[in-house]
């Protein structure tokens, strides 16, 4: 299925669009999960205004503004965590929402939606700010997958809505 060679850095530290593309087939690895992302959102810069760091670095933001690879992991509405992976160059925050995984290990789980992907996998804000290129427990894997995918407007936001930045594995 996978690898099990990490993706780089130079692998987030490019355009967001293009990572959130490339990141579909490739094995996200937590703890002892490992599923095929098929479903995932780009938030992109203080102009985007569904992006959290619109508002600027906040102490909850300041890790989209650093290193791309690392993880960003949030809270929404006081129960659900949301894993995201810090994309582009330092200063310049914007992020892939990881919103579904394929689990194959060590079970066969379709997990559609970024709460139920964070529930099922226990990963919390004491996940956050991992660096995902350096990390053998959390990390993405390679594949040689490249699935074709659709694209569609981005779920469950009130604004941005016109951003073409959500895309599924077909």
């Amino acid at each position: 299925m996978s690898s099990n060679i990490i993706l780089p850095r130079s692998f987030y530290e490019r355009d967001t669009l293009c990572v959130a593309k490339d990141l579909l087939g490739k094995v996200l690895k937590f703890a002892d999960y490992q599923g095929v992302i098929n479903e995932v959102e780009a938030y992109i810069g203080q102009d985007d205004p569904a992006c959290h760091a619109a508002r600027g670095c906040t102490p909850r933001t300041a890790v989209m503004f650093g290193a791309a690879g690392f993880s960003y992991v949030y809270l929404i509405y006081g129960i659900y965590h949301c894993l995201n992976i810090v994309t582009e160059r330092e200063g310049f925050p914007a992020a892939v929402l990881i919103r579904g995984i394929d689990l194959y290990k060590p079970t066969v789980l379709s997990l559609n939606g970024p709460g139920k992907l964070c529930k099922k996998l226990n990963i919390t804000k004491n996940n956050n700010q991992i660096d995902l290129t350096q990390s053998h427990d959390f990390c993405v894997y390679d594949s040689k997958s490249q699935p074709e995918y659709i694209v569609t407007p981005r779920i469950g936001i009130k604004v941005g809505t016109d951003k073409l930045w959500s895309f599924k594995s077909m």
